[in-house]
């Protein structure tokens, strides 16, 4: 599991499908509340105290959309052109209304030593719901994620129990998606599938591919002593992969030569394949334009999690 610094000045970052989706979450909180939230008893200092942390912070990193009034009690929020009362709204319900983020708290228990998820509002799952695993220890939270168990259970564990406030991380996970949901759970959908092509295999073609990057946060938080996890879901189009330096071939190597069980985590079957022949053809175009040297041994990037030009390229998607 690859962890990162983390910079706490982008702890929340707001993009342009801000109102999009908020309206997508606050659909799940009416349609299934059961499966994106939760508050255990006990937890509700360490919500409280979320919650101050976020409002303090949109405020004074977005003090154009955000700012609190009446002695600090009413959040404003000149986006969705609401307020909320932050003395009579629930915590959790107070970050629903008006961050477009996932958290989950987990606590630690004083029998074992060990922390347990108590308390969560999480939009951002497929395959999965954050109801199923209320009160669980983190190896019952991640009993489907391979080599979880063997070789991270523990060292996760003992990281909790060390972690300083002051030593943010953060982390990026990937799988490649035929669709782009934003929740979908076989809890609440009968015959649940992950794909949208499950019953049509032949007709999915690259571009119907998405490259879902999942965004992770971890840091603890000062007065509770909880752990938080930050969680946000970013899709891109799979075509992108096409213009990016050295991406192609490695992603190809990946997905050649990674360990099944890994590889079937992050792609079902017939994405893993139109994925693979579309990233050969433009592993091959990139090494015929001198993009990428024909000698070059497929390897980790000396700038990763960069790769060269990347920054003229992302200028040049934003327009700018």
């Amino acid at each position: 599991m690859s962890l990162m610094k983390f910079d706490p000045d982008w702890w929340v970052e707001l993009e342009k499908n801000y109102h999009q989706t908020m309206v997508a979450r606050q659909k799940l909180l009416q349609t299934h509340p059961q499966n994106v939230t939760f508050e255990y008893p006990g937890s509700e200092l360490a919500c409280r105290e979320l919650m101050e942390m976020l409002v303090q912070f949109v405020t004074r990193r977005y003090p154009q959309y955000f700012s609190l009034e009446r002695d600090n009690t009413v959040l404003v929020n000149r986006l969705l052109n609401t307020t909320t009362d932050l003395l009579a709204t629930p915590p959790l319900k107070v970050l629903f209304d008006n961050i477009p983020e996932d958290y989950a708290l987990m606590l630690r228990n004083e029998d074992d030593g060990l922390y347990y998820l108590r308390a969560a509002m999480v939009c951002s799952s497929v395959g999965w719901d954050i109801g199923q695993h209320r009160n669980k220890p983190l190896s019952g939270i991640h009993t489907h994620v391979p080599d979880f168990k063997e070789k991270m259970a523990f060292s996760m564990d003992r990281f909790f129990a060390k972690m300083p406030t002051d030593q943010p991380i953060q982390r990026c996970s990937w799988s490649l998606e035929d669709h782009a949901p934003l929740f979908s759970s076989p809890a609440v959908v009968p015959d649940w599938k992950r794909s949208a092509f499950a019953e049509r295999p032949e007709e999915l073609r690259p571009e119907d591919l998405r490259l879902r990057c999942d965004w992770q946060t971890l840091r603890r938080l000062p007065l509770s002593g909880a752990v938080v996890f930050n969680f946000k879901a970013v899709f891109s189009s799979f075509l992108e992969l096409r213009e990016e330096p050295y991406v192609p071939a490695l992603l190809l190597k990946v997905l050649r030569e990674g360990k099944e069980n890994l590889i079937t985590y992050k792609c079902v079957d017939h994405v893993r394949r139109v994925a693979m022949d579309a990233l050969e053809v433009w592993a091959r175009e990139q090494t015929e334009a001198g993009i990428v040297p024909a000698d070059w041994e497929v390897s980790t990037l000396d700038e990763s999690p960069f790769f060269p030009r990347w920054e003229e390229i992302w200028r040049a998607r934003q327009g700018v």
